[in-house]
């Protein structure tokens, strides 16, 4: 099992930047996939974006091609969400998520971190 911790949110305005991060402790593999996940108010959880460690697949919802960048780090654990040109849009708490590669659903999950975008 791989435990999931998220930070980096906050309160910004439209047009700002901001970049979460994603440590990962436990057994991790490098064809794992790890993900970006959110939820807004009396929203349904939706996916933002997703990589795997070795950087081989990148996968992004069309809501956020060419403004948001998701990276990782193997050697340090790390999956990165660098979010440019933020709108009110965007607010939500957003959650890191892992699963292995074979897996059809994500098994591993963070506690959320809440990014508010200001207009």
């Amino acid at each position: 099992q791989v435990q999931l911790a998220e930070s980096g949110g906050g309160l910004v305005q439209a047009g700002d930047s901001l970049r979460l991060s994603c440590v990962a402790s436990g057994r991790t593999f490098s064809r794992d996939v790890m993900a970006w996940f959110r939820q807004a108010p009396g929203k349904e959880r939706e996916f933002v974006a997703s990589i795997t460690w070795s950087g081989s697949s990148l996968v992004y919802a069309d809501s956020v091609k060419g403004r948001f960048t998701i990276s990782g780090d193997y050697a340090k654990a790390t999956v990165y969400l660098q979010m440019n040109s933020l709108k009110p849009e965007d607010t939500a708490v957003y959650y890191c998520a892992g699963r292995q590669r074979t897996d059809r659903f994500y098994t591993s999950w963070g506690q959320g971190t809440q990014v508010t975008v200001s207009s």
